[in-house]
């Protein structure tokens, strides 16, 4: 299989992520490719990363379908839990990680553009979304697993890609819990192996 994807892409990080959680980060070639590249609409044509084409010729996209995917295959303890509480509770997580980043992505772009109302308005209200996060976050930190669930690997990612991209605004403070999970977290391979370049 081959991945198309973006070094500081953290919806790549979570699938990169995944694959090594899943043990089968080696079976997965890449293909450093710009999502302005013509060659990747051919396979999404929605023209983002990640992708991932299969050996099949079946094409898989987002981040959610790709990481459910990997975690049909290899013989990995599996991070999208059974049906039943633990399920909902680790896609309800990886909702939370996948909204920090939905909600950051955008927000860069905003922020070197011209700054009126309405992008100060917009601007605002995707660092409200954040910040409300992290909140429930914070609150949740202690029933917070070593990435042993897909939500939990995204919220690593997510937090991640906080300090890579928004380093001049801290979110450790007041969330202690929060900064303690992450640290430990950052360590494990499925973290500290694919921290974001660029």
């Amino acid at each position: 299989m081959k991945l198309a994807y973006s070094p500081a892409s953290p919806y790549v990080r979570k699938v990169n992520a995944c694959a090594i959680a899943r043990g089968i980060d080696g079976q997965i070639e890449r293909w450093k490719v710009a999502t302005t590249d013509p060659a990747l609409v051919e396979f999404n044509p929605l023209s983002k990363v990640p992708t991932l084409m299969l050996d099949d010729g079946t094409v898989l996209y987002d981040s959610p379908v790709i990481c459910e995917y990997l975690d049909s295959i290899g013989s990995a303890p599996k991070l999208f839990p059974a049906p039943g509480p633990a399920r909902w509770k680790a896609l309800t997580q990886e909702a939370l990680g996948d909204g920090i980043l939905d909600a950051t992505q955008p927000r860069r772009r905003e922020l070197t553009l011209p700054q009126d109302d309405g992008r100060k308005a917009y601007i605002e209200l995707q660092r409200g979304k954040v910040t409300r996060a992290l909140g429930v976050l914070e609150k949740e930190a202690g029933a917070l697993g070593d990435l042993t669930t897909i939500g939990e690997v995204t919220i690593g990612c997510a937090l991640g890609y906080l300090d890579f991209r928004y380093a001049n605004e801290p979110w450790r403070p007041g969330h202690p819990k929060l900064e303690a999970w992450y640290a430990e977290v950052a360590k494990l391979p499925p973290l500290a192996q694919t921290v974001p370049v660029g």
